[in-house]
């Protein structure tokens, strides 16, 4: 007879990715807590930029939330990188080329599975801080 896997078997392997997933979530939503209060920040009178006009930029709020997401995601994505390179440093080891796959498919295409994926290689490293 042959060995079915039960259902426990799948649900369990399957946690270490989402518990990363909500990790890399986490990270993400405080750098769009970060990027939030740069965007706040007061600039000295001479380099501030003078308000558009409303009809200028009402149809650019949904420009302004994919900047934001897209600026979250290079800023965590950059923040592995920096481990990384650390790791590498230490150790003397190269990049895989897996990893530089998953490197390369987050950089054609910013989204967050594919920056877990990336998280997933250095978690497995066991150089994520976080």
């Amino acid at each position: 007879m042959a060995d079915i896997p039960d259902s426990t078997d799948r649900s369990a392997s399957a946690l270490p990715t989402d518990a990363l997933a909500e990790r890399v979530r986490e990270r993400l939503a405080l750098a769009g807590l970060a990027f939030d209060r740069r965007a706040a920040a007061s600039r000295p009178k001479g380099r501030r930029k003078t308000a558009r006009p409303a009809e200028l930029t009402a149809g650019r709020v949904g420009d302004a939330s994919h900047a934001r997401e897209r600026a979250c995601l290079r800023t965590v994505f950059h923040e592995l990188g920096d481990a990384h390179r650390g790791y590498r440093a230490r150790t003397g080891n190269s990049v895989t080329l897996a990893l530089r796959a998953a490197t390369t498919a987050f950089k054609l295409e910013p989204s967050l599975p594919s920056l877990v994926t990336v998280a997933a290689f250095l978690d497995e490293l066991g150089i994520l801080a976080w």
